[in-house]
């Protein structure tokens, strides 16, 4: 995927910059970026789809008074559509080397941000299976960093990310787990009261995906507990 580690930071710009104000996103506008990272919308795409988005809503404004876009919702089915089209302009085109020098990032920073995320688990509101399941992270965290700097070879991010998708993907199965009825019940409801002005312009599976991530999200939060994907290197 391009431009790897500025997948959110982009996303966030460009909606920002089309929009004319520094609207902060909300927990369903990550929970939606979140969504097309792991189904692997390329950036290009979701940028496009922004600004496809954008571009009809203007034309829309200047005949009658169009309502303001507020969330990254209504440009999805502009997302979805710009990545089909990329998708079918690229069927047989050969794939691009991969980026030698690991998009630019120092091994050092990298072990840096999985201390530094370690830490953090340690330190996060959890008690029970959670806990344990957390404290265990944050050891194989610490690990992964000192290898990391130990290691002569040239760091594989991608095996690395993976390998942080498997913890997280653990860490929130403890934390589903250990929730009280009423919490998910209340973080579900909450869900769908963001959702809803936004369902006419998704698809039913896209809306399941977004409230998975929001619930997910709002868990993590809830609890001070941090994300671990490289993807939070720069953003968090």
């Amino acid at each position: 995927m391009e431009n790897y580690f500025n997948y959110f930071t982009e996303i966030e710009d460009r909606f920002q910059q089309r929009r004319g104000t520094l609207l902060l996103l909300s927990t369903l506008d990550w929970a939606l970026i979140e969504m097309w990272r792991e189904a692997g919308i390329p950036l290009e795409a979701v940028l496009r789809g922004i600004d496809a988005a954008f571009d009809r809503y203007d034309a829309r404004k200047a005949r009658t008074s169009a309502r303001r876009i507020n969330g990254l919702a209504w440009c999805a089915q502009e997302v979805m559509t710009a990545a089909e089209e990329m998708r079918e302009a690229t069927v047989g085109a050969a794939k691009p080397p991969a980026d030698a020098a690991g998009a630019g990032l120092e091994r050092e920073r990298v072990a840096a941000y999985l201390t530094e995320t370690a830490a953090k688990l340690r330190s996060a509101k959890l008690s029970g299976l959670a806990a344990e399941t957390a404290a265990e992270i944050a050891e194989r965290l610490t690990a992964l960093a000192q290898r990391i700097r130990e290691q002569s070879e040239a760091l594989n991010l991608e095996e690395l990310e993976r390998t942080l998708t498997a913890l997280e993907e653990k860490l929130l199965n403890a934390l589903l787990a250990t929730a009280t009825e009423e919490e998910l019940t209340a973080l579900r409801e909450q869900s769908a009261q963001e959702i809803a002005p936004y369902r006419r312009r998704m698809q039913a599976l896209q809306i399941r995906q977004i409230e998975q991530q929001f619930l997910h999200k709002r868990l993590l939060e809830r609890h001070d507990v941090p994300r671990l994907s490289l993807f939070y290197m720069r953003h968090g």
